[in-house]
């Protein structure tokens, strides 16, 4: 009997986290060649989350929990729950009740044709348009710096195979980014349709600069591409100076009128300096990485396990 491992972030859910395990189990019951799991990791959430996950804890024996002792965000705290599980085929949601957990068999049925890893696509996302907006910045990102083929929609609900999830929890660096780990173990990935529900309450936890926290992580943690278009476009500007002073020197001697210049030159150095400021900063990006990853900067720290027996480990 193969076993499914649901590894849920928490944050902001002490009033929707219970409704998300019932659906859980009782999809998981309809579906008994399987057994499962549900490990919840609270991302030191300011609500009572921690209360409610300890409640379910206690409740139902499937159910353990992960308390950080600190917010790291989501991708750290998946990796969190990827050391705890155990299961045959690992599966990934939100804590929220958008992603539908009674619609799991269409992920696990593709993990039984043989793909390694499934994420679901939405018919209708329900959220902001800004978010929207953002999703399609992210994925472009992904395309660009990443690999990830065009047509292959990567979210928060996806479906992975033991070796997958093996692969990326040797992963041990500060910024951990789970779709950058999936897209570097395999590429045999592929879609299931969903329907994405309204939120049941509040608000996403993911805000503006939370957003360009996570591109930025993306940008810099599996590719040298930006480097590379760094260097790339500081050749381009080179070739461009050089041949405006060729431009310069020969209007020199063909042209008996004086040049004004002003103008062009001040918007030139404008132009010139907002771009090597933009590369020394990216640039920096990359030395900062490598100084926290050098002083062993921690990737999550866990202030406590909690399993059903009522045992809590430190």
């Amino acid at each position: 009997m193969q076993k499914v491992s649901y590894v849920i972030p928490c944050y902001r859910s002490a009033h929707t986290l219970a409704d998300v395990v019932a659906e859980i189990t009782a999809t998981m019951q309809s579906m008994p060649q399987y057994d499962y799991e549900i490990v919840l990791v609270n991302d030191c959430s300011p609500d009572d989350t921690i209360g409610t996950i300890r409640r379910l804890v206690a409740a139902d024996a499937h159910v353990q929990g992960v308390d950080l002792a600190r917010n790291f965000g989501q991708h750290a705290a998946l990796m969190a729950g990827f050391h705890q599980c155990t299961g045959d085929v690992v599966v990934c949601l939100d804590d929220d009740g958008q992603t539908p957990a009674n619609e799991v068999g269409k992920l696990l049925a593709q993990i039984e044709a043989g793909h390694d890893v499934v994420y679901a696509s939405y018919d209708n996302k329900k959220q902001a348009g800004w978010r929207n907006l953002g999703s399609w910045v992210n994925s472009k990102m992904t395309e660009v710096m990443l690999g990830k083929p065009p047509e292959l929609v990567v979210n928060s609900y996806f479906a992975a195979r033991r070796f997958v999830v093996d692969e990326m929890i040797r992963y041990e660096h500060c910024y951990p980014y789970v779709i950058g780990l999936v897209l570097r173990t395999t590429k045999n990935i592929c879609n299931v349709p969903v329907h994405h529900r309204a939120r049941e309450e509040g608000s996403s936890g993911y805000t503006l600069g939370k957003l360009l926290a996570l591109w930025m992580n993306g940008f810099t943690s599996f590719s040298v591409k930006p480097l590379r278009i760094a260097t790339y476009f500081g050749t381009l500007s080179a070739i461009a100076g050089f041949l405006y002073l060729i431009y310069i020197v020969i209007n020199h001697f063909v042209s008996d009128a004086a040049p004004l210049g002003w103008a062009s030159t001040t918007a030139l150095l404008l132009l010139l300096g907002g771009a090597i400021l933009i590369v020394l900063g990216l640039i920096g990006e990359y030395v900062g990485r490598i100084y926290m990853c050098a002083n062993a900067a921690p990737q999550y720290v866990a202030r406590e396990y909690l399993h059903h027996d009522g045992e809590e480990t430190k």
